[in-house]
């Protein structure tokens, strides 16, 4: 049963490219406006889960739960918002594979931070020196995608 959960991750991954696409898309048809195209986005998305809590049950539980969490917790909300924004931004400026490159690598780093100290509540889970050097791999494979083509075309020149 475990790998399933490989699969759906992997595809969530697939979804986050299909995402970024689509919302470049929407801001290019509202005229370049990359701040209503991610309102628009999260609007929908915000939609398609208030029926999915509706229809799951203890969407009321869970509404009056909300004013005793401590305000940080809704932060994600926030980021989630500036990094759906800063993609439609970006995308257009930098290419899809370069900003989703940057952006995979971004959560790896801040990911094996959280998971090595246990930040935020999570579980610890110590980082090994095996899974260091898969992100040196990584960041490495990052260099040669962003600077790569530069590189050859100059050295072949």
């Amino acid at each position: 049963m475990g790998m399933i959960y490989y699969v759906i991750a992997f595809a969530a991954g697939l979804g986050i490219t299909l995402q970024t696409t689509l919302n470049s898309q929407l801001a290019r048809g509202l005229g370049g406006d990359p701040v209503t195209a991610a309102l628009f986005s999260f609007t929908a998305g915000a939609f398609s889960l208030a029926i999915y809590s509706l229809l799951r049950g203890g969407l009321m539980t869970s509404l009056a739960a909300i004013p005793s969490q401590p305000a940080w917790s809704l932060a994600g909300g926030i980021i989630g918002a500036c990094a759906l924004f800063s993609y439609v931004v970006l995308a257009p400026k930098i290419g899809f594979s370069d900003l989703l490159g940057l952006a995979i690598v971004g959560q790896l780093l801040s990911s094996q931070m959280i998971d090595h100290f246990g930040l935020l509540g999570t579980v610890r889970r110590p980082v090994s020196l095996l899974r260091l050097g898969g992100m040196v791999v990584m960041l490495i494979g990052l260099a040669v995608m962003l600077f790569g083509d530069r590189l050859s075309a100059r050295f072949l020149q």
